[in-house]
Order: C-alpha cells, then sequence, then structure tokens
C-alpha cells in the first residue's frame, strides 16, 4: 500500500488498471508533470501522488471535466489528502489539530470516516477529532469537511470545502440538466 499520496480516487470493481492510466492522463493534462497512481490492493480505490497543491488538482480536474466531460470513463471520485498518517487515533488527533485552523469561527463542520481494513470505530474516531474542533456541527450543510480516509495501516486526512471533492457522475449529471 503507498503511503506517499495525496488523491484519493475511486472507481468500479474492475477498473482500477482503466481508472489508474486514466488519473495519470488527467493529471497530465492538468499540468503535473510527473504524476503517479498506485492500485491499493482494495477493490474500486486508489492513490495517486501529484505535484500540484492537491485542491488546485482537483479543480483542474474539473475544469477539464466540464471542458471535456467523455475523458472521464472510469474515475468516479477524486478526494484531495492533506495529511497521511499512520492509522492510529493518536497520529489522526495531532494531524488534525495542524489542519483545525481552517475551520474560522462561526463555521460549521462534519467528519467523514471511510474505513477499510482497519479495527478502529467509525464512533471512536469521530468522537476523538469531534472534541479537538471547537466549532458546531452541521451534518446536512457544513462549512468544512473533516475528511478521515481509513486504508488499513495508513489513513489520509483533510479539512475540506464541500465542492474540494470531485464527485464526476454527480458533475456529469449537473452538466446535463442545464
Amino acid at each position: 500500500m503507498p503511503q506517499d499520496f495525496n488523491l484519493l480516487l475511486s472507481t468500479s470493481r474492475g477498473n482500477e488498471g482503466n481508472a489508474r492510466s486514466e488519473i495519470w492522463y488527467l493529471l497530465k493534462e492538468a499540468g503535473d508533470e510527473d504524476p503517479r497512481a498506485d492500485l491499493t490492493g482494495i477493490s474500486g480505490l486508489l492513490t495517486a501522488k501529484t505535484g500540484l497543491e492537491p485542491k488546485e488538482a482537483v479543480r483542474r480536474l474539473r475544469g477539464i471535466l466540464v471542458e471535456r466531460p467523455w475523458e472521464f470513463r472510469y474515475v468516479l471520485k477524486v478526494k484531495p489528502i492533506e495529511l497521511v498518517v499512520r492509522t492510529d487515533l493518536e497520529e489522526m488527533i495531532k494531524a488534525v489539530d495542524g489542519l483545525k485552523g481552517s475551520i474560522a469561527e462561526g463555521e460549521k463542520f462534519k467528519i467523514s470516516v471511510e474505513k477499510r481494513r482497519s479495527s478502529l470505530e467509525s464512533r471512536q474516531i469521530i468522537d476523538a477529532l469531534a472534541s479537538r474542533i471547537n466549532r458546531k456541527v452541521d451534518l446536512e450543510d457544513p462549512d468544512w469537511i473533516v475528511l478521515v480516509e481509513v486504508i488499513g495501516e495508513v489513513t489520509g486526512l483533510s479539512i475540506l470545502r464541500p465542492e474540494d471533492i470531485l464527485s464526476v457522475e454527480k458533475e456529469k449529471r449537473e452538466m446535463y440538466k442545464r
């Protein structure tokens, strides 16, 4: 399992190889000179390392999606990852302590945990991290998402605006409604 990544991608089961080639091509199109994409060994899940700032990479990928939606055939979702730590509650707490400054006074957040190949309980993670963020929780319409992506022995963490996540199918549907 690669531990050096700053994007997490999903695809349909069995299309990991195609999605890997596609994200490599798309990141090159977005201006990354040397992107890397790796399989995780988990069906439908890949990691990528971009030389671009991860949120900027997602913005550029969204621009490609708007201009040329047919270029996205296999990549279904792209999430920027700010920090990768060992899957350990104390490590996660330290990471969130370093990132939580993004959430200003008066802004709301929610914690989103995706857990794969780990015995840690989602509720345990949420309780530990939420206790460190002295802001209002809003599960329906948050200003920020504290993203926790547990992948076995490593965990990717980010504090993101909802629009920082690229959901290809959802955005294609929105485009065709217009």
